[in-house]
């Protein structure tokens, strides 16, 4: 079975794979932030590659220019959240800079196909 068009583009991969560290993170933060920053970092985490399927799914670039600027936005969002939970004490140094690395290449990534659309 081929692959889908997005599962092709190395924007899709590496938002991918930040998604599923994310999810890995914190799964080891404290359970009574399950509803807290628990969901929120795996909210703007997850939001990243499925508005990039989202985007590339609809007809025509402004659409999908459109689903790309949402994805920058919940990165954003994400990079600020990883930064509150190392603070907090909740990611230690090497997670979180190994979290932040899959971000930052995530990001060039990203800006560059919007960039191109």
């Amino acid at each position: 079975m081929e692959a889908k068009g997005y599962k092709k583009l190395d924007t899709w991969v590496k938002a991918d794979a930040l998604a599923k560290e994310v999810y890995k993170a914190t799964a080891n933060f404290p359970k009574d932030e399950i509803y807290g920053i628990t969901s929120q970092l795996r909210i703007a985490a997850l939001s990243v590659p499925v508005n990039i399927v989202e985007g590339t799914g609809r007809q025509g670039r402004k659409e999908l220019k459109n689903f790309l600027n949402i994805a920058l936005g919940s990165l954003a969002e994400t990079e600020y959240l990883l930064e509150f939970c190392k603070d907090i004490g909740y990611l230690n140094e090497e997670k979180f800079f190994n979290l932040e690395q899959l971000r930052s290449d995530t990001g060039k990534l990203l800006w560059s196909f919007y960039k191109s659309v």
